[in-house]
C-alpha cells in the first residue's frame, strides 16, 4: 500500500501547472527576444551593404542603345569586362573621381583589358586577359589598338569592341585605375608574388623567387614593361599575377577573417571600383553571396594567343593568333577551359612571372 503523499509533495504537484506556465512564458519572451534582437543584427547588416553599395560608383548607359539581337548569346555563367585604366597623372579616374564634374569616361586608355568568367557553379572561373596594344576593328574607327576604343567610346565602345572579337557576350563592366589599386594592395596588407628573375623598375629592386610587395611597390610591379623580354606581354601576365596574389591574401588571412578588417576593406574596395549601373546594390549583395565559395586556385588565368608583334604605321602593335582565338574564346564561353588549358600546354598563368 502506498504512503500518503508528504505535504512538500503535495504543494509540488499543485504548483507544477503553475511552474510549467511559467516556463512557457519565459521560453516565449527569449524567443521573441532573440526574435527582435536577430531581425535588429539583419536590419543592420542590410543598411551596412546597402551603405556600402551606394558608395560604389556607376558608369551610365553602358549597354543602353546596344542592339540585343546583334550581341552574343547569354551563356550558363556570368561574364565581367575587367578593366584598369591608364592614368599616370597621380589623381583617381575611377571611383568617386569617375562622376566628378568635368570628368568624361573613356578620357583615359585602358592599361588591362580582361574578359572574367564565373561558371554557374561559382566555384571556378576564367579570367583572360586582351593585350592593350592588340590590333583589332573598332566600330566606327576602323582597326586600331584595342585600348583606343575606350578612349574614343568609354566603355560602351570597349565593350562592343570586346564582344565583336570574342563572341562572348558582356554582362557586367568593372573598372579600377591606378590609384585603386595601390589603396587595394595596401588595405589588404601587400601581396606576395614571384618572379622569374631580378628586376628594376622606378626604384623597385625584385629578387628572384617570392617578394612581398606594399600598394607602391605592386603599382611600379604591375606598370613595368621596359626589360621584361615579353613586354606589354609579360606585363599582362603580372596584371593577372597580381589579381591572383590579390584574391589569395583576401582568402587566406586576409581582411576577411576579421570582421572589423573586412568592414574597413569593403568601405576601401566600395570607393575605388566602378561598375555599370545596371548592377544594383541587390545585385552586388548576391554576387558577393555568391562567389564565397570561389577561391583563387579555382580561376585559371590566360593571355589571349598571339601570332606575334609588329608596326602599323609609327604604332607597336600585338597581332592576335585568329585561329586558336576562337578555339579559346569558344571553350571561355562554354565554361570548359580545362579543354583549351590541355590542348595548349602552357598558355595557362604559371606559379612565376618575369
Amino acid at each position: 500500500m502506498s504512503e500518503p503523499n508528504r505535504p512538500e509533495e503535495e504543494e509540488e504537484v499543485r504548483e507544477s501547472p503553475r511552474r510549467r506556465r511559467r516556463t512557457m512564458l519565459a521560453l516565449k519572451v527569449l524567443s521573441g527576444l532573440f526574435a527582435a534582437i536577430l531581425a535588429m543584427v539583419i536590419g543592420a547588416g542590410y543598411l551596412i551593404t546597402e551603405q556600402l553599395a551606394d558608395q560604389v560608383r556607376r558608369y551610365p548607359d553602358v549597354f543602353v542603345g546596344m542592339d540585343d539581337a546583334s550581341r552574343p548569346q547569354e551563356s550558363a555563367g556570368l561574364t565581367f569586362l575587367l578593366v584598369g585604366s591608364d592614368s599616370r597623372a597621380g589623381g583617381a579616374t575611377t571611383g568617386s573621381a569617375a562622376t566628378e564634374p568635368g570628368y568624361a569616361p573613356g578620357s583615359q586608355r585602358s592599361d588591362m583589358i580582361m574578359l572574367v568568367r564565373i561558371d554557374a557553379g561559382f566555384t571556378t572561373a576564367a579570367a583572360v586577359s586582351i593585350p592593350r596594344d592588340a590590333w583589332v576593328p573598332v566600330p566606327g574607327h576602323g582597326t586600331t589598338k584595342i585600348n583606343a576604343s575606350y578612349s574614343y567610346g568609354g566603355p560602351p565602345l570597349l565593350v562592343n569592341t570586346v564582344e565583336n572579337l570574342t563572341g562572348v557576350r558582356v554582362d557586367h563592366f568593372a573598372i579600377i585605375d591606378f590609384v585603386g589599386f595601390q589603396a587595394l594592395t595596401d588595405a589588404v596588407g601587400g601581396i606576395d608574388v614571384n618572379v622569374a628573375a631580378a628586376t628594376t623598375f622606378n626604384g623597385l629592386e625584385m629578387d628572384a623567387g617570392r617578394n612581398h610587395l606594399n600598394g607602391e611597390e605592386a603599382l611600379n610591379y604591375v606598370r613595368q614593361r621596359v626589360g621584361l623580354p615579353g613586354g606589354d606581354l609579360d606585363r599582362a601576365a603580372r596584371h593577372q599575377n597580381a589579381l591572383r596574389a590579390f584574391l589569395a591574401k583576401i582568402a587566406t588571412g586576409g581582411p576577411m577573417n576579421d570582421p572589423i578588417r573586412s568592414l574597413s576593406f569593403l568601405n576601401e574596395l566600395s570607393r575605388w571600383i566602378t561598375v555599370d549601373d545596371s548592377l544594383t546594390n541587390e545585385g552586388l549583395r548576391t554576387l558577393g553571396s555568391e562567389l564565397q565559395d570561389l577561391r583563387p586556385e579555382g580561376i585559371t588565368f590566360l593571355t589571349a594567343p598571339v601570332a606575334g608583334t609588329g608596326w602599323e604605321g609609327e604604332q607597336s602593335v600585338v597581332h592576335l593568333d585568329a585561329a586558336r582565338g576562337a578555339q579559346l574564346w569558344d571553350l571561355f564561353n562554354a565554361g570548359k577551359i580545362a579543354d583549351y588549358v590541355r590542348a595548349n600546354p602552357g598558355s595557362a598563368l604559371g606559379p612565376t612571372t618575369p
